[in-house]
């Protein structure tokens, strides 16, 4: 039986399948072409890209907890101009679809970076990251209320003319109205959740584990949360859903698509198996062929 695993989440962006990989844990994707066909993926989001080059925040900045990791990188990178000039060329050989991670200090950086990616014709979406708990200035402040959500959603909507996601932060009373203001605000889709604002304590040195005391908290122990938000947010807005949080198998991912997933990004899992993307893909190909399904969209939002 055949199997149609491709989604469309509007605004031309078109996937192979509902499997993307989560910004700040796959590089610019060219590091994991030695542990898999790049191109078996719907597509990949590549690091935080910035303005301007980011140093990110001074080590110690990742830390082990159970069942997860607690990260405060900061979103280096070299700025947008290093990616258009040195990293664009390399990804535009591969037929997977290309996304971007924008970030900012302001919501004048945020518009910046999104008009000077907008002549890139291979890049047909960008995700505007307005949940990053590590970075002391934007970052998380913009995703935590609705108006500020709706400022940089309108903003960037106005510099950049194809597919625009949102990536939206779980560190809210109700994730769901930040949903519904950037869907106001002309997001095209949203994708959620970023990490959980975490802390761990060495208590042998008495100080906290990692240099900003707090980071985000990723991996399986925050997927239960995750799914619970992304069933949420499906079922209040007319964008899709892109869900993420602790994927590591086929299973985690066929939960957020139950829930109302139309797509979904694996993260912190491709540190501990490069190749996790692919695998993912197979076994949602298996699930529906054991269960006489022929299309992914007859078990996404079944819930």
């Amino acid at each position: 039986m055949a199997i149609n695993l491709s989604v469309d989440l509007g605004a031309g962006l078109r996937l192979s399948n509902p499997v993307l990989t989560a910004s700040g844990t796959f590089g610019y994707g060219r590091e994991f072409a030695d542990f898999m066909d790049l191109d078996r993926l719907g597509g990949f989001i590549v690091k935080g890209t910035t303005l301007e080059p980011r140093e990110g925040n001074d080590a110690p900045r990742m830390v082990e907890t159970p069942s997860g990791m607690i990260n405060a990188v900061g979103l280096q990178n070299k700025g947008v101009d290093y990616f258009i000039e040195h990293i664009y060329p390399g990804l535009t050989r591969y037929s997977s679809e290309i996304i971007v991670n924008v970030s900012g200090k302001s919501v004048a950086d945020y518009a910046a970076v999104a008009d000077r990616l907008a002549p890139l014709d291979r890049i047909r979406a960008i995700e505007v990251n307005i949940s990053c708990p590590n970075v002391k200035a934007g970052g998380m402040a913009f995703g935590t209320t609705t108006a500020g959500a709706a400022e940089v959603t309108a903003e960037v909507r106005r510099h950049w003319p194809r597919h625009l996601m949102v990536k939206l932060s779980p560190n809210v009373t109700d994730i769901t109205e930040i949903a519904l203001a950037a869907e106001g605000a002309g997001a095209d889709s949203v994708s959620l959740i970023n990490t959980l604002l975490a802390m761990a304590v060495d208590v042998e040195r008495r100080r906290a584990c990692i240099s900003t005391v707090t980071g985000g908290l990723s991996g399986p122990a925050v997927r239960p949360v995750a799914v619970r938000m992304v069933w949420q947010v499906a079922r209040k807005v007319g964008i899709p859903v892109v869900g993420l949080g602790g994927i590591t198998c086929a299973d985690d991912a066929l939960q957020f698509i139950m829930a109302g997933a139309r797509a979904i990004q694996i993260g912190t899992y491709n540190f501990v198996d490069p190749a996790v993307g692919v695998k993912v893909v197979d076994g949602i190909a298996d699930y529906l062929e054991r269960h006489g399904f022929s299309d992914i969209s007859e078990i996404t939002g079944i819930i």
